[in-house]
This record gives structure tokens, C-alpha cells and sequence, in this order.
């Protein structure tokens, strides 16, 4: 279902995003690959990009072919370079990068965006989380971080919420829809990855020890990039604005304790 397929990857240089990229060839699709860093192995299709700013969104985009079948937003910081640094990334970078590229792709194409179970807190703060998504373009976020008072700590989590928020919004938002184009999430839990550390240092031991013990293992890339290739392919055409918990059961655990079932 990817075969012939163009698809730009975020976030290649290492984790989620170099599987799949790795998967999205062997399924036959030509892979775009972006990254900060090149990759270990080297990519004839590569772009050093950098989405924190819009001029390295704007060169990101410059350089892309002017047809593409999907976007994989897989790139993406674990809140350890601060909350400006990870919403730049994040979410706004993110945003500002699929709405540059949603005129190329096809009709029926398709973004997905590689969310978190961190993010499952929305809900609970929806106010702020519809505040900081319906700000439009890629604003001075050091201005928004101190105009809400918000804290390093609440970075990696409060980038996820804004972009399931997103998620949902971009599916109906004419840039997309009135094309076709799919708008989804994949969610993670945690998986082993370099900067799973990284994520211990953030969101503390307790918190990720916790999640991995309710479902049983830490995932992998490997759990998780056949769930954004899906996404990507014509196999969910009918597939739009939805968040897929490739989590091993942990938000499924997590609402039976909540909700009390």
C-alpha cells in the first residue's frame, strides 16, 4: 500500500523516525528524510533541517518535491532543552511545516503526527490547550511560555496536548479536508529509544517504570513505525482526525483505573 508512495519523514537521524523510514523503502515508497543530524547510514534523499524557526521551516520546505503522497511528523524533543525549545518543535514547528506542506500533497494524502500518551491530559486542560493551538503561524513562543506562566517541567507533555488537540481541529480545517487529506496521530508509550533517558530525566523513574510495568515491556521503533505507515497508506482512507494508542494497552489501562471499571 506505500509502494511507488513519496513520503517525508521527520526526525530520521535516530528512534521512531529512522525505522520508519527504514520500513517505508522496504514497502517500496521513496523516502525524504529530515533530520538536525544526517544519518548514521547516509541517505540520498536527505534534508538537514531544523523545524524551531520558521526560516528553517521555509528551507525545509524549499527543498521538498512539489508532489508528496504523506507526512510523517516523527521528529521531536523530550523537553530536556527547556519548554520554549520543545513546543518550538514540537507543536509549532510541526504545525507550520504540515500546513507549508499540505498543498503538495496529492489529493487523498495523508499527515500523521507521532503524539504520546503524555499527552493524554488535554482533557483536563483543554482551556489552555485550545488557547495555545488557535494561535495562528509560528508565534514568539518565549512570550506565550511567560504570558501563561508555563515551566520547563511542562514542556514535553503540554507539546502532546496541543498537538492531539491539533490533530483532531487540522482533519476538519479546509487546508486539508477540502482536498482529502487525512490528519492522525499515532501515540506512544514509552519506548526504548536514545533519548528514552532523556525522558526518565524529565518525567521522572517513578513515572516511566510505572507505565512500562502496567503493560508488560517498554515498546520499540519497530512497534511503532508500522502504525504511522499505516496511517500513511491508502489502507486508512477512512481515517481521519483520530488518535492510535500504539501504547501496548497503557491508555486502556490507564481509563479502567480513571473511570473506575
Amino acid at each position: 500500500m506505500l509502494f511507488g508512495k513519496t513520503i517525508l519523514v521527520t526526525g530520521v537521524a535516530s528512534g521512531i523516525g529512522a525505522r520508519t523510514a527504514e520500513l517505508a523503502g522496504q514497502m517500496g515508497a521513496e523516502v525524504i528524510g529530515v533530520d538536525v543530524r544526517e544519518p548514521a547510514g547516509g541517505s540520498a534523499a536527505f534534508i538537514k533541517g531544523d523545524l524551531s524557526t520558521p526560516s528553517g521551516v521555509a528551507d525545509i520546505v524549499a527543498q521538498l518535491p512539489t508532489r508528496l503522497d504523506a507526512l510523517a511528523n516523527v521528529a521531536g524533543l523530550s523537553g530536556s532543552t527547556g519548554i520554549a525549545s520543545t513546543l518550538a518543535v514540537n507543536f509549532y514547528g510541526l504545525r507550520a511545516l504540515s500546513e507549508a506542506v499540505a498543498p503538495r500533497l496529492r489529493e487523498g494524502g495523508a499527515v500523521v503526527n507521532v503524539a504520546s500518551i503524555a499527552g493524554y491530559g488535554w482533557r483536563a486542560n483543554l482551556e489552555r490547550a485550545k488557547s495555545l493551538t488557535s494561535i495562528e503561524g509560528f508565534p514568539d513562543i518565549a512570550s506565550i511560555v511567560a504570558e501563561h506562566g508555563l515551566k520547563d517541567e511542562q514542556g514535553y507533555p503540554l507539546s502532546k496536548e496541543l498537538l492531539l488537540l491539533w490533530t483532531m481541529r487540522a482533519a476538519h480545517q479546509p487546508l486539508f479536508k477540502s482536498r482529502g487529506i487525512r490528519v492522525n496521530a499515532v501515540s506512544p508509550g514509552p519506548v526504548e529509544t536514545p533519548i528514552l533517558k532523556q525522558f526518565r530525566a524529565v518525567l521522572g523513574d517513578a513515572r516511566v517504570d510505572s507505565d512500562i510495568t502496567r503493560v508488560g515491556r517498554a515498546g520499540t521503533s519497530a512497534d511503532i513505525a508500522p502504525a504511522v505507515l499505516f496511517l500513511c497508506s491508502d489502507g486508512a482512507r477512512w481515517i481521519n482526525g483520530a488518535n492510535l494508542a500504539a501504547d501496548g494497552g497503557l491508555e486502556a489501562s490507564i481509563n479502567a483505573e480513571v473511570l473506575g471499571f
